[in-house]
C-alpha cells in the first residue's frame, strides 16, 4: 500500500528531518488552499492527501518522542 510505504519511510527519518518535512507539508497545504480559493487548483484531492500526510508526520513524531521518553 502507498501509505504504508510512506509511513515506513517516515519512521526511518530523524526527528529533525520530520520537523522539516512537517513545515514543508504545511507550506504546501497553505499554497494549495490559496490556489483553491483563487480557482487555480486543478487537483483538489491533493489538499486531502497533504492533510493526511501532515497527520502521518505528526503521528510519527509523537511516537518517536514517546520512545525517547520511555
Amino acid at each position: 500500500m502507498k501509505s504504508n510505504t510512506y509511513v515506513n519511510d517516515l519512521m526511518k527519518k530523524s526527528s529533525a528531518d520530520l520537523e522539516k518535512a512537517l513545515v514543508d507539508a504545511k507550506k504546501e497545504l497553505f499554497n494549495l488552499r490559496f490556489q483553491n480559493a483563487t480557482n487555480q487548483l486543478d487537483n483538489t484531492a491533493r489538499i486531502r492527501e497533504v492533510r493526511k500526510n501532515i497527520a502521518r508526520i505528526q503521528t510519527v513524531l509523537t511516537v518517536k518522542k514517546n520512545e525517547v521518553n520511555a
